[in-house]
């Protein structure tokens, strides 16, 4: 019986190329960045707080569903706690293994969004206490909105993704026509626009991804 070697080159150019390939899949699989776990998440955050903050704080002040004043934001800053939670795990499990350049942009993009909303939240607080308790929920909602629509469309082009620049024209174009609708219209667009639109992309990649693959 003739022995084998494993570790004998490929008999072929063909079988060179197909090699390559199959050494391309196997990276690109356990450094991708899984959409599902990082769009889902966020999306039903957005969806299920700005939903809530919709229907206790109408427009024109009006209650279509008589919830205690605090349970919307509690469950928004919940919610969104256990996204960015979500974001860590993906984030970390892409990461792993991974050196160089690649790394050194998701370091510095996680920490352009920390000192991002650092500085939301210092400037907001500093002038949401002059204006009306509906116009200080807009203030809050509309800059952090506003915020993260264009953290999307700076990654876009530190990842070189269409996908996240379209994400993030898409949340800027909400965004202002929540504000200028008002308090209470904001919540919905966010809830339905933004939540429903962060769910709806992480369903796009996903499905394509998928194909890609076969």
């Amino acid at each position: 019986m003739t022995p084998v070697d494993d570790d004998a080159p490929p008999a072929s150019p063909a079988e060179t190329l197909a090699l390559i390939q199959q050494e391309r899949a196997a990276v690109a699989g356990t450094v991708s960045l899984n959409p599902l776990g990082y769009y889902l998440p966020w999306g039903a955050a957005w969806l299920i707080g700005y939903g809530l903050l919709f229907l206790r704080y109408g427009p024109d002040g009006r209650i279509f569903v008589d919830l205690p004043a605090w349970l919307p934001l509690v469950v928004l800053f919940a919610a969104m706690v256990l996204a960015m939670i979500s974001t860590a795990v993906v984030s970390a499990r892409r990461g792993r293994g991974v050196e160089g350049r690649s790394t050194w942009q998701g370091t510095a993009y996680g920490f352009a969004w920390f000192l991002a909303f650092a500085g939301v939240g210092s400037t907001t607080g500093r002038f949401a206490k002059y204006l009306p308790e509906q116009e200080q929920g807009l203030l809050w909602a509309c800059v952090s909105v506003g915020t993260v629509a264009v953290m999307y469309m700076v990654g876009s082009a530190i990842w070189l993704s269409r996908d996240m620049f379209v994400l993030g024209a898409w949340l800027t174009v909400i965004n202002i026509a929540g504000v200028a609708l008002g308090p209470g219209w904001h919540s919905l667009l966010v809830a339905v626009g933004g939540g429903g639109g962060l769910i709806l992309f992480g369903l796009i990649l996903w499905a394509r991804e998928r194909r890609r693959r076969g």
